[in-house]
């Protein structure tokens, strides 16, 4: 028989940046007490997005915002929708271009990431915003 657990965890970002959420997904896995399942993590936002990347170098975390940068300009001529200013919409095609939803298999009840991989909140705005990621773990 399969079990489910859901919550959603809320983080603070501190503008543009890849925040490390893994410990805190992991802290609450572990609580359910599942052995076996699948872990789903979905980001409620259309201005940031979730990858899983690198946890020992931080240099990957900055050559990924320069990539962005070159790839998705702020105040880009082309964008109309400017709303809350010139990294509005380069944010919205930076999630686009991501993920908002990422699955972990969970393996005698530890996530199972690979050695150097961590769970990643991308914020794509440059100002500080709370950020609510939804998790559901199906498993046993």
């Amino acid at each position: 028989m399969l079990n489910q657990a859901t919550t959603t965890l809320a983080f603070d970002t501190r503008g543009r940046a890849l925040l490390d959420i893994t410990r805190r997904v992991r802290d609450w896995t572990q609580a359910q007490g599942f052995s076996e399942g699948l872990l789903t993590l979905f980001i409620r936002h259309t201005s940031a997005s979730l990858l899983i990347q690198e946890n020992a170098d931080p240099e990957v975390q900055r050559d990924l915002e320069r990539f962005f940068a070159r790839l998705v300009p702020d105040g880009d001529t082309l964008f109309r929708h400017t709303d809350e200013g010139p990294d509005d919409m380069p944010a919205h095609v930076r999630a686009a271009l991501t993920a908002t939803q990422l699955s972990v298999p969970l393996l005698q009840g530890r996530l199972a990431l690979g050695t150097w991989q961590g769970i990643y909140l991308w914020e794509h705005r440059l100002r500080t915003h709370r950020r609510e990621v939804a998790l559901h773990l199906l498993g046993r």
